[in-house]
């Protein structure tokens, strides 16, 4: 798909694969889903032969990597039987580059992905007639970054949607940035190492015991309450109840005391997954902590690798380079940027602040509020943790009559919580309640209803 400049000028072209039901009446009347990955730099082959597709790459039954050669299979958790898809890879990632070398930078930034994505989105409509079909957008990871972004540009932009997915969300990287000065990351990310070291049985036997969705929620308790209360009071914390902070931080992590000590209470993703299997010298993924890695010194503070993604690299990239050049037949020598290459630097625009999207969605569901909202979160996500998401849910201001609009699902895996078969069931399941619900809403007559006289 060629985007053009106001005089007709193409500057760059955007690679997409879409995928129509037939026999099922007109396709303007199927929903349609528009769906992309994050990065930002990563193309849109992880949800399109990881979850969403009719074809997905084989893996292990938990989602580790298996022998090569790599293969594709039938997807029984496709999502073609309810919606039509369209897979977008945004300029510089996948096969869509720009029309000229160095015309990237137009593209390579927050606001100006948004608007070219929110164009192609625009001319497909039009090109392939589907003005009249149910909208729907699914993010993941920095793709909820952007799809929270359409949703109030494109709504601006005269077109509105019935339903936007969130896999792995982040939308306020506030929460996630570890920045001295900035201890919000460090007591939400706190709930996801509690539930790792839980995965890996790290914990003192009365913990390990528990229920992980109990145990979960017996941590965020106390790091939204006792542990944001110690990292406020500073220095004036005392000895005592830096003490207390301490053993309860090691009873709930499974790190050394003496570790979390010497961090000053304060424990970022690099040093856990570097420090939590330290007795074991193996580290945990970051994408998904289930996963572990070997990496030549157990010293430091930075895994050498993350073996989560290792696991996924190579199967996902072999399966989508074969797929589309045999049995989809698109024939090229380009390189497809599955994960970086074609990006160089991005653009947040927020000058030394903090990037932050949950605004836009926030007005969109304002201008439209019909529209629905799922959330899917996996425990053992290290790169856009549980409980993050859920303070940027609840502090975006969404009028208290809209908040029924909005549905989550939790599942035992990580960023990319589809590789493991049981929560890609899981996932399919919700995702099905959640699009039948949107498609089939009562509309609204609440705060957009008109006035009476």
């Amino acid at each position: 798909m060629p985007l053009k400049d106001s005089s007709g000028a193409v500057e760059a072209n955007i690679f997409f694969v879409a995928y129509t039901m037939d026999g099922f009446g007109p396709a303007s009347a199927r929903p349609l889903t528009f769906a992309f990955n994050g990065g930002p730099g990563a193309g849109s082959l992880w949800l399109h032969i990881g979850c969403i597709g009719p074809r997905r790459v084989r893996m292990q039954e938990n989602g580790g990597m298996p022998a090569p050669p790599y293969r594709l299979d039938d997807n029984p958790n496709t999502w073609l039987d309810q919606t039509d898809l369209v897979f977008i890879d945004p300029v510089g990632t996948g096969f869509s580059r720009p029309a000229k070398p160095g015309g990237g930078s137009k593209y390579f930034g927050l606001n100006g992905d948004i608007q070219s994505v929110g164009e192609f989105i625009r001319l497909y409509l039009n090109q392939y007639e589907r003005w009249s079909s149910p909208l729907f957008l699914a993010g993941e990871s920095y793709g909820t970054t952007r799809a929270a972004g359409l949703s109030g540009y494109l709504i601006d932009h005269g077109i509105a949607f019935n339903g936007i997915a969130l896999i792995s969300t982040v939308l306020n990287f506030q929460t996630l940035d570890f920045n001295r000065g900035n201890d919000l990351p460090y007591i939400l990310y706190l709930p996801t190492y509690a539930a790792t070291a839980w995965y890996h049985k790290k914990l003192p036997p009365d913990v390990q015991s528990r229920d992980l969705p109990a145990f979960v929620e017996e941590v965020e308790k106390w790091a939204g309450g006792d542990y944001t209360t110690a990292l406020q009071k500073g220095d004036a914390l005392t000895a005592e109840e830096r003490q207390q902070v301490i053993d309860r931080l090691a009873r709930y992590t499974g790190l050394e005391k003496s570790v979390i000590d010497d961090v000053n209470l304060r424990i970022s993703g690099n040093l856990f997954e570097k420090h939590l299997l330290h007795d074991r010298k193996m580290t945990v993924g970051r994408l998904d902590s289930r996963f572990v890695g070997i990496d030549e010194s157990p010293l430091g503070v930075f895994p050498e690798f993350d073996p989560s993604m290792a696991a996924i690299r190579p199967p996902f990239t072999a399966a989508l380079n074969d797929y589309v050049r045999t049995e989809l037949g698109y024939k090229t020598d380009a390189e497809y940027y599955a994960l970086g290459g074609g990006v160089t630097g991005w653009n947040f625009g927020v000058n030394n602040g903090y990037a932050d999207t949950s605004e836009s969605l926030r007005a969109a569901f304002t201008k439209n509020p019909d529209m629905k909202l799922f959330v899917a979160m996996g425990y053992y996500d290290l790169a856009t943790p549980f409980f993050a998401v859920k303070y940027t849910m609840n502090h975006m201001g969404i009028n208290p009559a809209l908040r029924s609009n909005i549905s989550v699902g939790y599942y035992e895996a990580g960023h990319m919580m589809y590789i493991d078969n049981r929560s890609i069931a899981k996932l399919r399941k919700d995702i099905g309640v959640f699009v039948e619900s949107a498609v089939h809403s009562t509309p609204s007559t609440g705060i957009n209803a008109p006035g009476t006289h």
